[in-house]
């Protein structure tokens, strides 16, 4: 497995969690981390912008080869 499929399955892990919070526990993130909350909201359009991304670096990685 090289460097950038794993850094790819890091992105996609990480922004599945990130959506997973902002759709179903956003008081919780709100709660727990007030100050970084405050510079980054937590924002379903954004987080979903991430997750779309995650998903095209992957489609073109895998047709790259």
């Amino acid at each position: 497995m090289s460097m950038d499929i794993i850094i790819w399955w890091f992105l996609l892990i990480d922004s599945i969690l990130c959506n997973l919070v902002v759709w179903f526990f956003p008081n919780w993130y709100l709660k727990k981390f007030k100050v970084f909350a405050k510079l980054f909201p937590p924002t379903k359009g954004w987080a979903g912008l991430y997750l779309i991304l995650v998903l095209w670096i992957g489609f073109l990685l895998s047709v790259l080869g």
